[in-house]
């Protein structure tokens, strides 16, 4: 791992830092692409970095926001449509949605640090996929982890496809761009 998380202050501290830990490595992966860079599927699936980008913003958006709050974010993608939250759709930059994603992650943090505790639950959408009952904002962000996580290997992947630069080349670039 090219940037370990700073987890010295508490279980919730360190939840949020592992968490901020993987999104940074989902963004390092978009460092310096085009667009036209970030909606390439170079290897033999569908995923681009823009759209693992689009994808983590939205996800998870849908379990702080959608789930934990229960705040009605809208229509979540059917089987039709997807296949676009993986994407960038015509009128989509990189750029948008890296600041989409940054203002998902103030508005996570404000949100699990406004709550009780981390015992604090929810009840999970209907769906096979997901387990039955309920679940706390500490499983929320257990899950979060892992997914982005998950995502930031995929788009280590795409990356390297795209250009051959890896996660540790990319978090050298970015620590020298913020010495500077």
């Amino acid at each position: 791992m090219p940037t370990p998380a700073h987890t010295e202050n508490g279980e919730l501290e360190s939840l949020l830092a592992f968490l901020a830990a993987q999104r940074g490595a989902i963004r390092r992966a978009a460092l310096g692409l085009t667009d036209e860079q970030a909606a390439a599927t170079p290897t033999a699936g569908a995923l681009s970095v823009g759209g693992l980008v689009k994808h983590a913003a939205n996800r998870e958006r849908g379990w702080i926001v959608g789930t934990l709050m229960g705040r009605d974010l809208g229509e979540r993608p059917d089987e039709t449509t997807w296949a676009d939250d993986f994407r960038l759709l015509e009128g989509e930059t990189l750029a948008g949605w890296l600041k989409e994603y940054q203002e998902v992650a103030t508005e996570t943090e404000a949100i699990i640090r406004g709550l009780p505790s981390l015992e604090s639950d929810c009840a999970l959408p209907e769906a096979p996929w997901f387990p039955k009952g309920r679940r706390t904002a500490r499983w929320i962000l257990l899950h979060l982890i892992e997914e982005a996580a998950r995502h930031a290997g995929h788009a280590d992947i795409v990356r390297e496809s795209i250009d051959g630069r890896t996660a540790f080349e990319l978090a050298e670039e970015e620590r020298a761009a913020a010495g500077a």
